[in-house]
């Protein structure tokens, strides 16, 4: 006769099941029972330093793999420390589990420790947030978030499980691959081109991952533009996007938004036709003049970065550092990984690398370092590169420490300009250069603050030091950071 099975144990034979290989974790009283049934379940826990890096690391190999990334967590203060980072993951409909350890069923409602209402608390960042109410039900739970995070528009799902329902014996099953499989719903498209010379088809996050543009724009004739940037239609990595949007006649919706990325529509002519689309298929164009026009005006950079260069003396030009770190993504498998804030777009401007993670339409930063170590563990035979900023690199210096002990060797190339320069430039045009106050920082040393964290550091103020840094972090066979001191500009504009 077979044994019942703990909570727990159900709990991580289950995500095996379904394919889960990763709990991108951070310990805590509520959830041990789960850290020790993982053994059993053969799920490696990527301990991390924070929880926000959890959830960002769940993020990130759910973008990757089209998979639910894992975060598990403990309840209370652990759980809300986790929430923050949702938000980046639904803005980039990223498929991705939460589970939170919870009070108690038996002690709510009479000040259990850490008692809140966490699935409410959660609710309004995932697509769906409840609470686990008994162990006989728990695989139940675990297949319905996993397909819940995978289908239709993908998204974190959260799930907080009461510790008393991890400890519970049952007799219920570990469900079968089938029941993690997501039906997808019959699609059908319904417009007409009529008229429209200028079509243009605009796809959101999760879209753009389906399949890339230019395997889109080979089935369908028509121009593909992926906006996942919290900057719209000034985002530098689209060129001349603006001057593109306007032109069109047609603008076909793939899992986008009409939302403040594209001005709530003014960015298009007036007269323009704007239809939601559900699917490619059946759709032909014939311009290859249009679509070319609307190539170059993507690719478009202004001519003078090329000659671009940097003081002798240092600080660094972005564009030059940009330079010297292209050669680095120059592969069939390599992935840029970039935050936001100013030096983050000069990065997605500047370069160029077959796979691209960024924060995404949430606008959030920080995420940089943890998107980095998990790209590394979907993808180990990669180079990943993350292009990051001084301020946006100290919300988790500490995950260093995370990607030394499971030998996750990214480059993270840090352009510090010693200041929140995104905010000191909104400063500088709102209120003028002598009331551009408190933001500043300091020029730290962060390449020496990943050399005490076990990774290879080294700090670069001149650009006569820049190529041999990059070279020496590339070979150094574990997580590699460079901190450059580079000019105090804002985002690039065309």
């Amino acid at each position: 006769m077979k044994s019942p099975l703990r909570g727990a144990d159900l709990l991580a034979r289950s995500l095996a099941a379904a394919g889960a290989r990763h709990l991108f974790a951070l310990s805590g009283n509520h959830v041990m029972p789960v850290f020790d049934a993982a053994l059993d379940a053969k799920l490696s826990i990527v301990h991390v330093r924070h929880e926000a890096a959890a959830v960002h690391m769940a993020d990130a190999w759910g973008r990757l793999t089209g998979e639910p990334g894992i975060a598990l967590v403990t309840g209370g203060p652990g759980h809300a420390n986790a929430v923050g980072a949702l938000y980046t993951a639904l803005a980039s409909e990223s498929p991705l589990v939460l589970i939170s350890g919870h009070a108690p069923l038996g002690e709510l409602g009479k000040g259990a420790f850490q008692e809140m209402d966490q699935a409410a608390m959660a609710a309004p960042v995932t697509k769906a947030s409840w609470l686990a109410r008994s162990a006989d039900t728990l695989a139940d739970d675990i297949a319905r978030a996993w397909r819940e995070a995978k289908s239709g528009t993908p998204g974190p799902v959260h799930l907080s499980i009461p510790n008393d329902v991890l400890d519970a014996t049952t007799d219920a099953r570990v469900p079968g691959l089938a029941e993690f499989a997501v039906e997808e719903e019959p699609r059908q498209n319904r417009f007409a081109f009529g008229e429209a010379r200028r079509p243009l088809i605009i796809a959101g996050p999760a879209a753009m991952r389906e399949k890339s543009n230019r395997e889109l724009e080979a089935a369908t004739g028509i121009p593909v533009i992926g906006m996942e940037s919290p900057r719209g239609v000034n985002d530098p990595s689209l060129g001349r996007l603006a001057m593109v949007l306007v032109q069109a006649d047609l603008v076909l919706l793939l899992g986008k938004r009409v939302d403040f990325t594209l001005k709530f529509g003014k960015a298009f002519a007036p007269g323009c036709r704007v239809v939601d689309l559900h699917t490619v298929q059946g759709i032909s164009f014939e311009d290859r003049a249009w679509l070319e026009e609307v190539r170059a005006a993507l690719r478009y950079r202004p001519p003078e970065w090329r000659t671009v260069q940097s003081k002798r003396e240092g600080p660094i030009h972005p564009v030059a550092l940009c330079r010297e770190v292209q050669p680095l993504l120059d592969q069939l498998d390599a992935i840029l990984v970039s935050d936001g804030g100013e030096f983050g777009q000069w990065a997605q401007a500047c370069l160029s690398a077959p796979r691209r993670l960024i924060n995404g339409p949430a606008g959030s930063i920080g995420s940089a370092l943890p998107f980095a170590a998990a790209a590394k563990l979907a993808c180990p035979d990669a180079r990943v590169v993350a292009m990051l900023g001084d301020g946006t690199f100290g919300f988790h210096v500490a995950e260093l420490d995370t990607a030394v002990r499971h030998r996750l060797d990214y480059v993270a190339v840090i352009g510090n300009d010693a200041t929140w320069n995104a905010e000191y430039q909104i400063q500088l045009r709102a209120y003028g250069k002598d009331r551009a106050k408190g933001c500043e920082l300091l020029p730290t040393r962060y390449g020496a603050v990943a050399s005490a964290l076990g990774a290879h550091g080294e700090d670069v103020s001149t650009p006569a030091e820049l190529q041999g840094a990059l070279r020496r972090a590339t070979a150094a066979g574990k997580p590699a950071c460079v901190n450059v001191m580079i000019e105090r500009l804002a985002a690039p504009k065309y």
